[in-house]
């Protein structure tokens, strides 16, 4: 007797997903079975993992669009649901370090754009994808954080400001919807070896970090229709 896979069916759609964790998850989503819609700028870097996902017998969809574009994210959810119908997963992975620095030394243009794409572009991504989501049998809505948001370390700068504004928003959503059948969490992948991580730590030797692949498991748990956690932060 063949076992289904465990996403079977259901469609995820990853923001930020040619490359680092995004593209890793995008790979294990489809690997479970899941049509994976992917999101991100760089249409070079989404072909890649198309292929890769294709390859592995998958399937998917690009849609390659900068996050900063708030009128086209208004629109992603109808237009989402009248292509295929149904969406079960919201991964809200795509994310902008910027620089780190004093907050008064800040360049403000950066500023905007690191809290735009980290915090605003959640919000827009929330706002678009709810009536979906909520539509859903098993609707999963999954956003990535970080341990900067402690705000214990002095430069985080825009990028520590909007993780743990994003962690606010998140819960806020998370509680607007415990009685639907919508299950809302974010992870804190911890330290992985991605490039925004080189920018932040230019020193540190990524041979000794662990791969996006490692963290990979830990969607697919929260993306599961048998996943019960709903409001948390998952440290990986």
């Amino acid at each position: 007797m063949t076992t289904s896979p465990l996403l079977a069916g259901r469609v995820a759609l990853v923001t930020g997903a040619s490359r680092g964790i995004g593209a890793a998850v995008a790979e294990r989503l489809a690997r479970e079975g899941a049509h994976v819609v992917l999101v991100a700028r760089t249409v070079g870097g989404l072909e890649e993992v198309d292929d890769r996902i294709r390859s592995a017998g998958g399937s998917a969809t690009l849609v390659p669009f900068d996050l900063m574009d708030t009128a086209r994210i208004d629109v992603l959810g109808q237009s989402v649901f009248d292509r295929f119908g149904r969406l079960d997963v919201l991964v809200g992975n795509a994310g902008m370090l910027g620089h780190f620095g004093p907050v008064a030394q800040f360049d403000p243009k950066t500023w905007d754009r690191v809290i735009a794409t980290n915090l605003t572009a959640n919000f827009r991504l929330i706002r678009t994808f709810d009536r979906v989501l909520r539509a859903s049998d098993a609707g999963r809505a999954i956003f990535v954080t970080s341990g900067a948001v402690a705000g214990e370390v002095a430069y985080g700068g825009a990028y520590a400001v909007s993780k743990a504004s994003l962690e606010s928003m998140v819960k806020l959503y998370a509680a607007e919807v415990a009685r639907s059948s919508l299950r809302v969490n974010l992870i804190d992948p911890g330290v992985v070896r991605t490039k925004l991580r080189a920018q932040g730590f230019p020193g540190e030797d990524p041979s000794t970090l662990p791969a996006p692949e490692d963290v990979a498991g830990l969607f697919v748990e929260l993306a599961s229709p048998a996943c019960t956690r709903h409001g948390e932060i998952v440290r990986a």
